[in-house]
């Protein structure tokens, strides 16, 4: 994990959720998945857009050519947890497709506009990704 990312995630714990700089008053949430090779535990922050049923995450990875790590993860291993403010919850992965996805996109790029830059920057498909409560 980078320096950043911890750094972030130490910021977000020590404040319930909350964190300042680029990430101010954004909806952010910790990510925790299980490796696709190694089979370790990760954690990722993100950001997440609230979603009927779940929550929605984007595996933009700032525009870059492929995926994060984090999506191939969801992918080999479906279930996951995140932190969400002081709330740890179980959840399950799905990653959205057609109409949902383009709504759901949609919404976020509106909502945070760099996200159009990352989509911008690729020539990828940027995968949203909806996770729901586990049963």
């Amino acid at each position: 994990m980078s320096d950043f990312n911890d750094k972030i995630i130490a910021e977000f714990r020590a404040n319930g959720g909350q964190v300042g700089g680029q990430f101010a008053g954004a909806p952010l949430l910790l990510l925790h998945t299980v490796g696709a090779k190694s089979g370790q535990p990760r954690v990722s922050p993100m950001m997440y857009q609230k979603v009927d049923g779940g929550y929605a995450v984007f595996a933009s990875k700032g525009g870059a050519p492929s995926n994060p790590d984090w999506y191939y993860n969801l992918l080999a291993h479906p279930k996951a947890q995140a932190e969400i403010g002081t709330d740890k919850v179980e959840l399950v992965a799905r990653v959205a497709a057609g109409d949902e996805r383009e709504r759901i996109w949609s919404a976020q790029k509106a909502a945070y506009p760099g996200f159009a830059d990352y989509e911008r920057k690729t020539s990828r498909q940027i995968p949203v990704v909806v996770l729901e409560p586990a049963p």
